[in-house]
């Protein structure tokens, strides 16, 4: 169970004597209670080249893990340029904190003094990792922290260190940063993260799953260069679609369906508490978790700002909050972006309370991985499936978010298939077989924006696929 109302008498007593006097019965936010005059920061030109990230305080991919008691936390978040992957092979060229998109997740409580460290290693590679990347300056912005920018938040050159220490003074969600200009263009390169920072008593309510998720906006256009990663045309920053709001991608914990492929494990039963964070860098989200209630909802992650029986957070840039919600029974829960343009461009997860693999996951568990068509028209329909489909459906592994398409073709006709993966809209206004899967798996299918010929290479694919495994189905049936 994570809670933390309080430590045990003497470890609470001597935690309030170092922050601040005892705050019984006295206003949280009282600015004499507060630190509002940190110690400068420190400049050097000495280089860090150990790991990327360290500090007890730090947790990396969206399990949040549990409060470091100590008061005084030291962290360290360097910068780097590398290569990721934002979808199934679609290489991008990342700037970075701490060598990851998102930036590690820092845990704090009010009062806890924070020894920030950051070096600038954009003119490094990291040991396997690979950047076409010039080095440039960066910086931190904490969203969460009470200082000077000038001072703190000031661009260093590769190969420099800067130093600094900062007190959370509110509770709450808060995003950092590169505030370097373009700060458009860092953001939306990858150099975000969230820093969570708990009331001094700790939250009111007690869950048993706690996890972070993290919205962003990619916008990438292939390296004008040619280059290659994995055999992949590499994908960098489109300025011009970032300055238009238009991204090529949005998604959770920095990758598209990411949390389809690895969904955050629950029970029934339990309650789970999200960190729920929009770092943009420039539109909404409207996070909603298919299945459950928002049992409460505290914008901003303050619960003094608690809303409760919600069915979806607005989150505009830079915006966050804290949900909790009970899993009602088995199933897997889907947590998406309600504005579904997004959810489409890959702001789409699952918690899965499904206890375990299901005779649906099972059923086709006897067909192995298809290796690449030889016919041209279905080997790009399989890449086509594999950056558009893969995160709600599979081919012959059961049902996901959506239904296996394994034998797809000889349920239905071509014609059908081809007005389906173009339109899906319209058909569910009028098709019964569309609006019984939507009755069936709840989620409506979104509008891809496939071309002719995108829907013929997909089916010329499901055809491929369905005459690969029938001999398998029959032996296995």
């Amino acid at each position: 169970m994570h809670a933390y109302p309080c430590f045990p008498a003497i470890v609470c007593a001597g935690a309030l004597a170092l922050a601040a006097p005892s705050m019984a019965g006295s206003d949280p936010y009282d600015e004499s209670a507060m630190e509002l005059h940190p110690t400068p920061a420190k400049l050097s030109g000495e280089r860090h080249t150990g790991p990327y990230v360290s500090g007890s305080a730090l947790s990396v991919g969206a399990a949040l893990g549990p409060l470091d008691p100590a008061r005084d936390k030291t962290i360290r978040i360097d910068v780097s340029h590398k290569i990721i992957e934002i979808a199934p092979g679609v290489p991008y060229s990342a700037w970075t904190f701490g060598n990851q998109v998102p930036g590690p997740t820092l845990r704090a409580r009010v009062g806890d003094r924070i020894h920030f460290s950051m070096t600038n290693r954009s003119d490094e590679v990291a040991p396997g990792a690979v950047s076409f990347a010039a080095p440039m300056m960066h910086s931190m912005d904490f969203h969460a922290a009470m200082v000077s920018p000038q001072d703190k938040y000031r661009s260093i050159a590769p190969g420099q260190t800067i130093s600094f220490d900062f007190t959370p003074n509110y509770p709450g969600v808060f995003m950092y940063h590169c505030g370097t200009p373009m700060i458009l263009e860092h953001i939306a390169s990858g150099m975000y993260g969230a820093v969570v920072v708990e009331p001094r008593r700790g939250y009111p309510t007690k869950v048993d799953r706690e996890y972070v998720v993290i919205q962003s906006e990619f916008y990438t256009k292939p390296d004008t260069q040619g280059h290659q990663f994995g055999g992949a045309p590499l994908n960098v920053l489109d300025s011009e679609r970032v300055k238009s709001k238009a991204p090529t991608y949005t998604v959770f914990n920095g990758r598209y369906n990411g949390m389809v492929e690895h969904p955050l494990p629950a029970k029934p039963g339990e309650r789970v508490r999200l960190f729920v964070l929009n770092v943009g860098p420039s539109n909404t989200s409207s996070f909603h978790v298919v299945g459950t209630i928002f049992d409460r909802v505290w914008l901003d992650g303050n619960p003094d700002n608690q809303l409760r029986g919600m069915q979806t957070v607005l989150l505009g840039s830079s915006s966050s909050a804290i949900v909790e919600f009970r899993i009602p029974e088995k199933g897997k829960y889907i947590m998406v972006d309600h504005h579904f343009a997004n959810a489409s461009q890959g702001a789409i997860g699952l918690i899965d309370a499904s206890g375990g693999t299901s005779e649906s996951d099972l059923e086709h568990h006897n067909i192995p991985a298809t290796p690449m068509p030889s016919d041209p028209d279905a080997a790009q329909g399989k890449l086509v499936f594999e950056g558009k489909c893969i995160a709600c459906h599979s081919v012959g592994g059961g049902d996901k978010v959506g239904p296996d398409l394994f034998g797809v073709t000889r349920r239905r006709s071509d014609d059908w298939l081809g007005r389906w993966l173009r339109s899906p809209e319209a058909m569910l206004k009028s098709d019964q077989a569309a609006q019984a899967m939507l009755a069936k798996f709840k989620l409506p299918m979104p509008d891809q924006g496939l071309s002719d010929g995108d829907a013929k290479r997909l089916i010329g694919y499901f055809h491929w696929f369905d005459r690969q495994a029938a001999p398998i189905e029959t032996m296995g049936h």
